[in-house]
């Protein structure tokens, strides 16, 4: 793991920018957790974060859940706008070759969530897709995710290794 040391030139911006916010804590936009032998693990970037009802939650904690199921090979987990609880969940899963999607696997998907998460952070919907849209490091590209599932703009899919990825969660909804 690294840490930057500076912006080549502008060490002013460096400073505002990553240790402004509290005395002496590097925030770098990640969220991060701390189990309990002391280990950090970073869970993905803070502007993923979904917060549902006042609850906040990583899409890699839902992802995590998802994927444990054994007809399950990847997920994607975002937040969409709710005008009461702020945001509701939203998942995408990749199935395993010979699965096929059903109303039954849906249930019992959304049930492994309640069950380890809650009801309150129940998914609205839980679509199969043939894809998730990454990059060539195989990162999951939730921004477009979320702006394809919005029907906006994903911007520049040129660094994505399936942009065709994008479309199938534009018309999944």
């Amino acid at each position: 793991i690294g840490m930057t040391r500076g912006f080549w030139k502008d060490p002013q911006r460096y400073e505002e920018t990553y240790w402004n916010r509290w005395p002496n804590v590097w925030v770098h936009g990640d969220w991060a957790a701390r189990d309990e032998d002391g280990m950090w693990y970073i869970l993905g970037r803070s502007d993923d974060t979904i917060k549902i009802a006042g609850k906040r939650l990583g899409p890699a904690e839902i992802e995590s859940i998802l994927v444990r199921h054994d007809e399950v090979v990847e997920a994607a987990a975002i937040g969409i706008p709710h005008e009461i609880k702020g945001s509701e969940l939203i998942a995408f899963c990749v199935l395993k070759p010979g699965s096929a999607p059903s109303e039954e696997l849906r249930t019992e998907l959304v049930g492994q969530i309640v069950k380890s998460m809650g009801k309150p952070l129940a998914p609205k919907a839980i679509y199969f897709v043939s894809d998730i849209p990454k990059t060539r490091n195989a990162k999951v590209m939730r921004r477009m995710v979320r702006a394809a599932y919005l029907n906006q703009d994903p911007g520049d899919t040129s660094s994505l290794i399936n942009p065709e990825a994008v479309e199938e969660i534009r018309r999944a909804r």
